[in-house]
């Protein structure tokens, strides 16, 4: 049975481990290139919601 200072200890790692992950994603290209993707979407799809929502108030 594990004890609570080595579950303590696995936990704390994983956040560390992926911690670390998200920095080193977040300062590459591809990552400011994924984000500008995401953002153009969205910015796509409030204008497509917006487009049916006034189609709906016309009928």
């Amino acid at each position: 049975m594990p004890t609570f200072d080595f579950v303590r200890d696995r936990i704390e790692g994983r956040v560390a481990t992926a911690m670390g992950s998200q920095e080193l994603a977040e300062g590459t290209p591809e990552a400011a290139s994924l984000d500008e993707q995401l953002a153009e979407r969205a910015k796509a799809g409030k204008e497509r919601l917006e487009e049916i929502r006034r189609s709906m108030r016309k009928e």
